[in-house]
């Protein structure tokens, strides 16, 4: 993943700012529910989430549009983006080793339109963004469908990652990165894409989203 990349995951984040400032998940009848636009905004991690890391671009949601389209669903005809009601996005950074993360969710208006999109968009776009010659990771039983990658992108082999997970009615992305060789790794990308797991599972039971990483 190149510098690049860092600036486009960090334009990303600040695009939505300047827009929007101011497991599976079960609702409580069994089944997966839309998630509002504040409950998309409470799902991405927070400071409070996120101790060691600093804010870059606070967490914020914004109503699926044309322009938004063009950014969460980057490939012909905006596939992917069907049925999708908000677009969300926050953005960290880690001092001690020159990391950052920015998290990505896309809600839909039902589980199938989710479940429709996951391989439209990981085939055609997210899957590509560590990397030519990133490869495939494990990041455990979370979501209910999930794929990551980690490569060694960059011009010095700085790392990067991507994760996609479908959580119910939303899509989750982790787009990770650092500087120097050793700024992340495997299980620290698991970890970041479980806390933003976690968290949409929690909001769509109902429950305010209050997972994180441990201090």
């Amino acid at each position: 993943m190149t510098m690049r990349t860092h600036r486009w995951c960090v334009a990303i984040a600040a695009a939505l700012l300047l827009a929007g400032c101011g497991g599976s998940g079960e609702g409580g009848n069994g089944k997966a529910v839309a998630l509002s636009k504040e409950q998309v905004r409470e799902t991405l991690p927070d400071g409070e989430a996120m101790p060691g890391w600093k804010e870059s671009a606070r967490p914020t949601a914004v109503q699926m549009d044309k322009l938004y389209r063009s950014q969460a669903c980057p490939i012909k005809g905006n596939a992917g983006c069907e049925n999708s009601r908000f677009f969300g996005a926050s953005t960290f950074r880690h001092d001690d080793n020159a990391a950052t993360v920015t998290f990505l969710v896309i809600a839909y208006d039902s589980e199938q339109a989710a479940h429709a999109a996951y391989d439209v968009l990981w085939d055609g776009y997210y899957g590509k963004r560590a990397g030519q010659k990133a490869k495939a990771f494990e990041i455990g039983s979370i979501g209910d469908e999930r794929d990551a990658r980690f490569g060694t992108s960059g011009f010095l082999g700085e790392p990067g990652a991507v994760t996609q997970t479908r959580v119910g009615t939303v899509l989750l992305w982790t787009e990770t990165a650092a500087t120097d060789k050793g700024g992340i790794d495997e299980e620290a990308v698991r970890d970041l894409a479980a806390v933003l797991a976690e968290r949409a599972r929690q909001a769509q039971n109902g429950d305010t989203p209050s997972a994180g990483l441990d201090g």
